[in-house]
């Protein structure tokens, strides 16, 4: 459960009391407070899945012109994850959804340019949610890291 998730069900409770005052509009302080958490979480999920699919592209088409633009989102993406990431989350984001859901758009961006998306890759996530939030994730890490999955993947066909 979030801060936030914490919070509008403290003021709920808060609300359904009779002995306190009307002078609180309850249910629009609670709209409010919802509308936050769920913010932080989607912004959150969102940089996620932005990183992953610039990884899977960098990974994908190393050789193509923009992965230094790319390298540049990763870095940016992953500093947002970062600075908004709490541990609460971990249980409401999606971790399997997110990488399927960015394989997918990876291999959509590539195909656009001739390029597709690196066969062999993992159908599960390969990164925990603290490797992918931690202060010191580099793409480099993450490189490493599929490399190494691709390497114990015994047929690439």
């Amino acid at each position: 459960m979030t801060w936030a998730d914490e919070q509008v069900a403290a003021l709920r409770a808060l609300a359904a009391r009779s002995d306190l005052s009307n002078a609180v509009d309850w249910e629009n302080v609670i709209e409010e407070i919802e509308s936050v958490g769920r913010s932080d979480f989607k912004g959150v999920d969102s940089a996620l899945s932005q990183m992953l699919v610039h990884i899977l592209k960098y990974i994908s088409a190393p050789q193509s012109q923009p992965t230094q633009s790319w390298r540049a989102e990763i870095v940016m993406f992953q500093a947002a994850a970062y600075r908004h990431y709490r541990p609460s989350m971990h249980q409401r984001i999606d971790w399997e959804h997110l990488w399927t859901n960015a394989m997918r758009q990876a291999d959509a961006s590539l195909n656009i340019f001739g390029d597709r998306l690196l066969r062999g890759l993992p159908a599960q996530m390969p990164f925990t949610p603290e490797e992918l939030t931690a202060k010191d994730f580099s793409l480099d890490l993450a490189l490493e890291r599929l490399a190494a999955v691709l390497k114990s993947t015994p047929d690439r066909h």
